[in-house]
């Protein structure tokens, strides 16, 4: 990872207030990689006390962002993605890891495996994927988010 594209994606995601709210963290990132974590709490939960579906869906939806994101080399949306929920979230971590798997000059297919960490490995939770677009930034556009 080299200190540029590192402390783009942190710049990026420092700027997020949803990202900040959950507690999330950025904690890798590479040339269209990306890995984002949140710690489980129980304002998070749903009432069967398993994370919530919507706070998956963030973590999927933000390191798909990310992935496609390093791997056009700029600002990126999100235009589409699906997210199929495995099992239950249950632990005191869960991870995202995206990668851009096709990336054309304008837009990254990309996925997700969302895990929480169980022993020495890891137990996957969901996966999900997506269609990340290359944004120019226009002078007077709004903040990034």
């Amino acid at each position: 990872m080299t200190s540029d594209l590192a402390s783009f994606a942190r710049s990026i995601f420092d700027a997020q207030p949803f990202s900040r709210f959950l507690g999330a963290e950025l904690t890798e990132v590479g040339p269209g990689t990306a890995e984002i974590r949140v710690h489980n709490r129980p304002e998070l939960q749903q009432q069967h006390g398993f994370l919530h579906g919507g706070v998956l869906s963030y973590l999927a939806d933000n390191a798909l962002t990310f992935a496609g994101g390093l791997a056009l080399g700029g600002d990126a949306l999100t235009t589409e993605y699906k997210i199929n929920y495995a099992r239950p979230a249950v632990g005191e971590v869960v991870v995202a890891r995206a990668s851009a798997v096709v990336t054309t000059r304008r837009q990254a297919v990309c996925e997700c495996r969302i895990h929480v960490p169980e022993g020495d490995g890891e137990r996957l939770v969901a996966v999900a994927q997506g269609t990340i677009v290359a944004v120019e930034r226009q002078e007077g556009d709004g903040p990034r988010s």
